[in-house]
């Protein structure tokens, strides 16, 4: 069964944003297989150059995708869509395919080349820049926004 995954570098320190990413997920979960994995975050990492800790969030993020799953970074220099055209990109993924997908966000440095490498796409939320545990609750609040167009609940309004 296809399941969708949501990668995180780190956990979540702020309460209320930590509080507005589990009522998300609670709700996704009725609608989609969902889970998220957290790798830790890279210890000493004020004492490394930023490349060295994106090298080491890289390592651990590969090691927890899980295999056949196509891969979405979220990253500030991704496609961006309207939430109508990411209702329909979902709607077709979420149909169309036996394969896992798999949503990352990276640290506050972003992706190494690595994991880039493995990116089927990136994905922005906005050209706005955001702190990284902030993304985690757009995103997730995003994609229950768009499990509700699929479903035709009320939510959304345009």
């Amino acid at each position: 069964m296809m399941k969708v995954y949501f990668i995180q570098t780190g956990k979540t320190s702020e309460k209320h944003v930590a509080d507005g990413v589990e009522q998300y997920v609670a709700r996704i979960r009725r609608s989609i297989p969902f889970e998220t994995i957290t790798v830790p975050a890279v210890r000493n990492s004020r004492a490394m150059p930023a490349e060295e800790v994106k090298k080491r969030e890289g390592q651990a993020i590969m090691s927890v995708i899980p295999s056949d799953s196509y891969v979405i970074l979220l990253d500030e220099r991704g496609t961006e869509y309207s939430t109508t055209e990411f209702a329909s990109f979902m709607r077709r993924s979420l149909s169309g395919t036996r394969r896992n997908i798999c949503f990352v966000s990276g640290g506050a440095w972003g992706f190494s080349q690595e994991a880039y490498g493995r990116a089927d796409m990136k994905l922005s939320l906005s050209k706005l820049t955001f702190p990284h545990q902030l993304v985690r609750l757009l995103f997730m609040e995003q994609l229950y926004r768009v499990l509700t167009l699929i479903e035709g609940k009320p939510y959304h309004h345009e």
